[in-house]
């Protein structure tokens, strides 16, 4: 049955709506295929429903062709198997809590892997079981702080999860790769372009992880490649740290003056004209920068941290982040400053006169992590901890150390791949994927047990694999956008064909709806523009809405003749109205 625009529930808007960032998010709205209800939550309309759907099933196809079985688990789940894995807390602000009526503690399920974990449990004791693979289709909640770009980054959301579950990591590790592969497929069915990167596993926990990135220069998340082929989410790069330097023969440390040095820039401007070096002029990788910051822990717990780097390197917000997990990470304040007098802002260091500093272990310590770049023997100018001072020639491991070591240091255009295989690029992408190999992390904390060949009980092993797919539809939006509007693939369409009826008298409509009827009878989906508009209001909303192929029945009917445009091309082309089914058959492929 065709679709008639007089009927259809739509409202196309001239303006772009004011919280827009990025082109998809602007005509998805405007083309009247979602409305937003709250920050970051969004209706699906006719229009945006069908694009769903039509994503959804592209997942389902490549799913069931590796043996998954789809299934629907709740979205409101009950607090106690969040807590025995920890992600109750670890989750922290992102999760959405609530209360029911009698004082229970639920939340709105941000993702599966408990839940399913307790019903494979339930239901399965026996390798003969294994292996399983299970999925669902469903939305998601995720207390995002700052929603953006539309669909792209709500709290509402639609994701396809599916969980493995195999007796030995051989099992696990075929899964993983029937999943990749499976998600290969579903994403050049998409028809954007996408990257493969190794990734962090975040809160999701275990050992192999990768994200599928769709090359967006709108994109959030930052990724890394090399010519060699090494691809990694900035947050996951690790670089190699260098071999520790001897230090034997290295002169005292001492602290000089240095008054009016509120950048790395001034302190070195400094250090060249005050206390030259002897082989070489000093460079701002010659000084170590420390950086504090507040630490939030899950429960609560807030402490200071101070992160030790080259001088030439700026902390990364989204490497810190990931280091520090599940603590929040948030900016030192002047009140902090307060409260922590031993941290003299702008001249702190890891060690002064008296000895060490940072990194001392006891009741009062503060947490000192020096970047990998900050090896045994390496000599350094800092903070010495007091007003418009600074020490040079302090050594680490001589002079001062560290709690750990923090790979947070921004990662730039031309830095070596930690593989060898050439300089680094940047670019970046939309995370439309993420596979994980979780190991035996929820079926241990849940007792998720089977019976193997020899009778044993052993803990079964398991992968966690997403995509989201409401975010996909925007992706896709986004990746077929011109000036004028949306330009849907076809598998992904709402309708494959759009028929408009423009200029007066009857005949026009009727013709127009005869095609449409005909092409309906050949199965083609097809939307009807049968409004009393004007053409050009017409051809606007045609373009906005982007059907991938347009049939214009208007005034030269009367010469016999139809125009049929492709979305894509911009290209026209006129046929007799007589041929114009057998025409539009042909250019659509059927």
């Amino acid at each position: 049955m065709i679709t008639r625009m007089s009927t259809l529930f739509v409202r196309t808007l001239r303006d772009d709506p004011a919280d827009a960032e990025i082109p998809s998010h602007r005509y998805l709205v405007r083309a009247g295929y979602v409305r937003r209800v709250a920050p970051g939550v969004y209706s699906w309309l006719p229009l945006g429903l069908k694009v769903l759907q039509r994503v959804e099933a592209i997942v389902r196809e490549e799913m069931s062709a590796i043996g998954a079985q789809e299934v629907l688990l709740p979205a409101l789940l009950p607090k106690e198997p969040y807590e025995i894995s920890h992600r109750w807390t670890e989750y922290g602000p992102n999760l959405f809590r609530l209360t029911d009526r009698k004082g229970a503690e639920m939340l709105l399920g941000p993702t599966h892997e408990e839940m399913f974990t307790l019903m494979v449990k339930d239901l399965y004791s026996s390798y003969k079981d294994l292996p399983l693979v299970l999925y669902q289709i469903q939305n998601k909640y995720r207390d995002e702080a700052r929603p953006r770009a539309g669909i792209l980054r709500g709290r509402e959301f639609v994701m396809k999860d599916s969980y493995s579950f195999d007796v030995d990591d051989e099992g696990l590790a075929a899964s993983y790769a029937l999943h990749r592969a499976a998600y290969i497929k579903i994403f050049d069915r998409l028809g954007f372009d996408y990257v493969i990167v190794n990734a962090n596993a975040g809160a999701m926990g275990g050992s192999a992880s990768e994200e599928f990135l769709a090359i967006a220069r709108n994109g959030e998340d930052t990724f890394v490649r090399s010519p060699g082929g090494y691809a990694a989410n900035v947050e996951a790069v690790r670089i190699n740290a260098p071999d520790p330097v001897p230090y034997d023969q290295a002169a005292p440390a001492r602290v000089v003056d240095t008054p009016d040095v509120p950048t790395i820039d001034t302190l070195v401007a400094l250090l060249n004209d005050s206390y030259p070096r002897e082989d070489r002029a000093w460079t701002a990788a010659d000084t170590l920068k420390n950086v504090v910051f507040m630490t939030v822990a899950p429960d609560g717990t807030r402490a200071p941290v101070v992160i030790g780097l080259p001088g030439d390197r700026e902390v990364d917000p989204a490497r810190l982040a990931v280091a520090l997990a599940p603590c929040e990470v948030e900016a030192f304040t002047e009140d902090d400053f307060r409260n922590y007098p031993q941290l003299v802002k702008g001249y702190i260091g890891p060690a002064h006169e008296n000895g060490p500093f940072l990194g001392e272990r006891g009741a009062a310590a503060i947490r000192y992590l020096l970047d990998p770049r900050v090896v045994a023997g390496t000599v350094w100018a800092t903070g010495a901890n007091e007003i418009r001072k600074h020490v040079i020639g302090l050594v680490a491991g001589r002079d001062f150390t560290a709690d750990g070591v923090a790979d947070v240091a921004e990662i730039r255009e031309g830095d070596p791949a930690p593989d060898g295989s050439g300089p680094l690029s940047l670019a970046r992408g939309v995370e439309m994927g993420h596979i994980f190999q979780l190991g035996r992390k929820y079926a241990q904390s849940l007792g998720l047990k089977v019976l193997d060949r020899t009778g044993k009980l052993v803990t079964v092993t398991m992968g966690s694999y997403g995509i989201g797919v409401s975010r996909a539809v925007g992706m896709v939006a986004e990746a077929n956008c011109d000036d004028k509007g949306l330009c849907w693939p076809r598998e992904l369409a709402p309708y494959q064909v759009m028929v408009i009826a423009t200029g007066k008298g009857e005949e026009i409509l009727e013709r127009a709806t005869q095609i449409a009827e005909a092409l309906d009878a050949r199965g083609v989906s097809v939307l009807l523009d049968d409004r009393k508009a004007s053409p050009g209001v017409k051809f606007n909303d045609a373009e906005l809405l982007g059907m991938p192929t347009s049939l214009v029945v208007g005034r030269r009917l009367a010469e016999g003749v139809v125009e049929i445009r492709d979305r894509r091309s911009g290209d026209r082309r006129e046929v007799p109205v007589d041929d114009a089914v057998a025409a539009v058959l042909t250019e659509i492929g059927r």
